[in-house]
């Protein structure tokens, strides 16, 4: 038997000990900001007496509502490592999905970022708020804002000592937690253990998984409230490597210049953020001679994209993952027997979400349960993918509702359908939810058809996601006006993405609406997202058209 549990304390130990000088780096709107993991440890450590100070006790959860940076950071092993429990939170949300995941939680403490104050302050509700104690501001100053209990982050942390004796924690104890989000009905939440996190991060440093080194400079762009950064901030300080965290709202250039500045190897994030730093590529003149991979997830990668960086000689790893898979469980790299293949060969199997990481297993079934075939040629040969392993969650918290539908046993039901090819390559064709992603985000369609549908000049209304060459997918609404109406359809429009964006993210509201006659509907009479897709799915949107502001 293992004479000591997997858990993450550990990975920072190692880097202070083996990489005391290797150093953190953090761009934030005073600049960028340098540490090294020494720094950091003591860092982490005076941050633990000051939760345990505020009365922070183990399997207490603390909650952060922040951007990539280097204070967001100094939680991610503070919280766990003293066995309390992280958990990110998506400022992107609906503030009602806010509320709703912090009352769930029952989180006592909230980081928040200066500039995302405002925006938690408008969230704010005294009873959903209620197990909250205290508001940490990040920085050295609390915004003129409505949050109790408020406290600068500098003052917080003042005074206490960087020497803190870790509890020898069990490899069971909650470490993480992370709420899904965008699909029908509350958004449901994931633990995660410190085996979990631990397991998984062994797994990112293999050559299958991400292959993080300690010669490697990383920066995520993928935000660390989603999922842990897909888990590179754990595994990059496992791996003893540099970090580089690009802060709030990084802009194409701002990326080159970290690139191109702090040599970056290894980046990962949604499609969006490199087709923008593609098109930025254009038009400046950029040394990306540093970047060896870029880890693309969230949403399906183009193409396009994949081959735009391969002449640039940047490989691209595509990537799928789930919440509930903490996340990483799919990497499309090229097997050694494919290394010579041709280049269309190639790019079509980095086009794949990709091969099983080492570790998980998976199966794809039919609607009777049944074995689906890994064939090449097989096109209708699509099934669920089930998945598990030592990082897959085999329960929601507080949601047996969701289990049942979402467990087969040991087997984790991703709700995704998918073909597997003769070598292995994992495919996802579709979603047995109408959950939209734009952007590497999340759009629920049952929610904006109510909000559309509580229009008085609307009949019916179904929203489908259709194709977009940048966002990957875009919001359509499919509407039949009521039959008394007298409103424009111009007027009818304008009126329902105003209210869709007072009520939810800007970027929420239908990029366009068709009106029909009639909506087709199942034998079961819901609308038939299928019928609409294969109708209006190739629905030619504006090329370039950004979503609304996030902010």
């Amino acid at each position: 038997m293992a004479g000591y549990d997997q858990t993450l304390e550990p990975f920072l130990w190692r880097a202070e000990k083996l990489y005391p000088d290797r150093e953190i780096v953090s761009r934030t709107h005073e600049g960028i900001t340098r540490s090294t993991y020494a720094e950091y440890g003591d860092q982490v450590r005076r941050l633990a007496n000051a939760l345990e100070d505020a009365g922070i006790e183990t399997g207490d959860r603390v909650a952060t509502f922040c951007w990539n940076h280097d204070r967001h950071f100094e939680t991610y092993f503070a919280v766990p490592s003293m066995g309390a429990q992280l958990h990110t939170i998506n400022p992107l949300l609906p503030a009602e999905h806010v509320q709703y995941i912090v009352e769930n939680a029952a989180d006592r403490i909230v980081f928040v970022d200066p500039s995302l104050a405002e925006k938690l302050a408008a969230t704010y509700d005294e009873a959903a708020f209620e197990s909250v104690e205290k508001f940490v501001v990040v920085g050295s100053e609390v915004p003129d804002v409505e949050l109790p209990d408020a406290v600068d982050y500098d003052s917080f942390v003042a005074g206490h000592a960087t020497e803190y004796e870790w509890p020898e924690l069990d490899q069971e104890a909650s470490a993480g937690m992370c709420y899904t989000s965008g699909t029908t009905g509350k958004p449901k939440g994931v633990e995660y253990t410190q085996q979990m996190l631990w397991s998984h991060t062994m797994a990112m440093l293999t050559p299958q998984g991400l292959g993080i080194e300690d010669s490697d400079v990383v920066m995520p762009v993928v935000p660390m409230f989603h999922v842990n950064a897909w888990g590179m901030p754990y595994a990059t300080t496992a791996a003893g490597a540099k970090h580089v965290y690009p802060g709030p709202a990084p802009e194409p250039a701002d990326l080159a210049q970290l690139i191109e500045e702090e040599g970056v190897t290894i980046t990962a994030g949604v499609p969006t953020v490199w087709l923008g730093l593609l098109e930025y590529l254009q038009e400046n003149t950029v040394d990306l001679s540093s970047l060896e991979t870029i880890v693309i997830g969230g949403a399906a990668a183009p193409r396009s994209v994949i081959e735009r960086f391969d002449e640039l000689g940047v490989e691209v790893l595509h990537a799928w993952g789930m919440t509930e898979t903490s996340p990483v469980g799919t990497v499309a790299h090229i097997k050694a027997d494919l290394q010579d293949a041709p280049a269309e060969v190639r790019h079509e199997k980095r086009s794949k979400q990709g091969l099983v990481a080492p570790g998980l297993e998976f199966k794809v079934v039919d609607d009777e349960g049944n074995d689906v075939a890994w064939d090449d040629d097989a096109a209708q040969d699509f099934g669920e993918l089930l998945i598990r392993g030592p990082w897959v969650t085999d329960s929601y918290f507080e949601r047996p509702d969701a289990d049942e539908d979402s467990f087969d046993g040991s087997w984790l039901r991703t709700g995704d359908v998918v073909t597997v090819d003769d070598d292995g390559y994992v495919k996802i064709v579709d979603r047995t939810k109408d959950v939209i992603k734009s952007g590497g985000e999340w759009i629920s369609s049952q929610e904006l058809e109510n909000a559309v549908m509580a229009h008085d000049a609307v009949a019916e209304a179904a929203v489908i996601g259709v194709p977009h060459e940048r966002y990957q997918e875009r919001p359509v609404g499919i509407v039949v006006m009521a039959a008394d109406a007298t409103i424009s359809k111009d007027e009818l429009e304008s009126e329902l993405v105003e209210s869709i964006r007072e009520e939810y993210p800007k970027w929420w509201a239908p990029d366009a609406f068709v009106y029909v006659e009639e909506i087709p509907k199942t034998a079961t009479g819901k609308f038939s997202k299928k019928d609409l897709r294969e109708e209006f799915g190739d629905r030619s949107l504006v090329e370039g058209e950004a979503p609304p502001d996030r902010e």
